[in-house]
């Protein structure tokens, strides 16, 4: 290890508490660096979705403070031609800072602030207008508005290009079924054991409904994000900072995003707080239960071929088996079903980050973030992949569905309002006994 850092090329940089060495083609400096140091967690950098939010911020900033005259149009300038570049190419290796770092996030905010300084030093033609990391790019922001500033943009560019798109897909998907399927008899389930005949179609419009539901809830529930933190800096009373620079930057960022930010009613409540981000977690954990059901139940209903229950024939997509030939498994839905344990934990992980908020800042901004966009990309994720690999090519199995209606029991419940209760017990218990239908 030491020895293959050793053919490494290394600069020496100076911050305020002496020098560091940071690779040579390395775009950050010495407050990067140091972070890279301190926090050998996880090797869990933060989501591209998520720097590029931060981005934004520091675009924005940089626009304002020149209407403001606090910059001038040469930093300005490079400040956004760097943040263009850094969004354009990615350049996800210059951010390398662990996720469990400094509970406020400085340590990626300065991560951002130097990148950005050196590639917009590249765009000065005099060293007079130099562009520094933290009274230029920096400027008007503290990490403590910036973090939870990018929580909300960042989730929120998600939910709009990523979730919201595919769960609109898979309600059209279940919808569409619950119409092809409404003419396909089948036997009802309460308590694992037989219940009352419905139509397949009357199930899957069941699903289709959950995933209306949770579409309204997150259209609901989205709106608390569209307030940003932007302009409270330190502790929310906007010190070092211009008084408008809150609204104006709300505005600059809406043009970036064409999202319709505003400025939180009340700055020391944004920071102190992640209340807005708990609740939005809240609203994902419930998506991820209700498709979690409608998941497993496919999975169940798919079960056999020959000694499940077999209503369903679920598209093949890979051998099931290392050691059974023919063998094929529910995979999506099990991937699915994963998933969705995995959007209720980090449901919990959020939960806790929002205890975290302490006086004047919440000293858990790196977990929520992290946890709110990998909830958002797994889910989108998942169900793009349950529409296109399960969904389009399930088919009903007819016949098994017509050999339960027969054999059922359940049946002599329409007899319940003819002969009554005890009467209708006697044929099917009889029915039970001489294995009839």
């Amino acid at each position: 290890m030491e020895k293959a850092k050793n053919l490494k090329k290394y600069r020496k940089v100076k911050d305020t508490m002496g020098t560091v060495e940071v690779l040579s083609d390395a775009l950050y400096a010495a407050q990067t660096q140091r972070a890279i140091e301190n926090f050998p967690i996880s090797g869990i950098p933060f989501n591209k979705n998520f720097i590029s939010a931060i981005v934004i911020i520091k675009r924005s900033a940089a626009i304002v403070n020149y209407k403001l005259k606090l910059v001038n149009k040469s930093r300005r300038d490079a400040i956004v031609k760097a943040s263009d570049q850094l969004i354009k190419e990615n350049m996800e290796d210059q951010f390398p800072v662990d996720i469990f770092q400094t509970g406020s996030g400085t340590s990626t905010n300065m991560n951002v602030n130097e990148v950005l300084a050196n590639l917009a030093n590249n765009f000065i033609k005099d060293n007079k207008n130099y562009i520094h990391p933290n009274d230029h790019v920096n400027m008007g922001q503290s990490s403590n508005d910036v973090i939870p500033t990018a929580i909300h943009i960042s989730s929120l560019l998600m939910i709009e290009n990523k979730l919201l798109p595919a769960l609109n897909k898979l309600s059209i998907d279940l919808f569409n079924k619950s119409k092809e399927y409404n003419k396909i008899l089948k036997i009802g389930r309460t308590h694992l054991q037989d219940a009352t005949p419905m139509t397949l179609g009357q199930e899957f419009s069941g699903y289709y409904q959950t995933i209306a539901n949770n579409l309204k809830q997150i259209n609901s529930s989205k709106k608390i994000l569209l307030y940003l933190p932007q302009g409270g800096t330190a502790v929310g009373t906007g010190i070092n900072t211009d008084k408008n620079f809150g609204r104006l930057i709300a505005k600059e960022i809406s043009k970036a995003t064409k999202i319709n930010f505003k400025e939180c009613e009340n700055h020391f409540e944004a920071q102190s707080s992640q209340n807005g981000a708990v609740q939005f977690s809240g609203t994902l954990k419930t998506l991820a239960v209700g498709y979690h059901k409608i998941a497993n139940d496919i999975r169940w209903l798919g079960s056999g071929p020959r000694s499940g229950l077999g209503e369903l024939t679920i598209p093949p997509v890979q051998p099931g088996s290392s050691i059974m030939p023919g063998k094929v498994n529910p995979v999506i839905c099990e991937s699915a079903i994963q998933v969705c344990c995995q959007v209720i934990a980090n449901d919990s992980a959020i939960t806790l980050g929002g205890l975290g908020s302490i006086f004047e800042l919440n000293l858990m901004l790196p977990l929520i973030a992290h946890n709110m966009l990998f909830s958002i990309e797994i889910l989108s994720n998942s169900i793009d992949v349950f529409c296109d690999k399960l969904l389009d090519n399930l088919k009903p199995n007819i016949e098994q569905c017509e050999n339960y209606i027969e054999g059922s029991l359940a049946m002599s419940t329409s007899l319940v309002p003819v002969i009554g209760y005890d009467k209708a017990t006697e044929i099917a218990y009889e029915a039970y006994k001489k294995n009839k239908t």
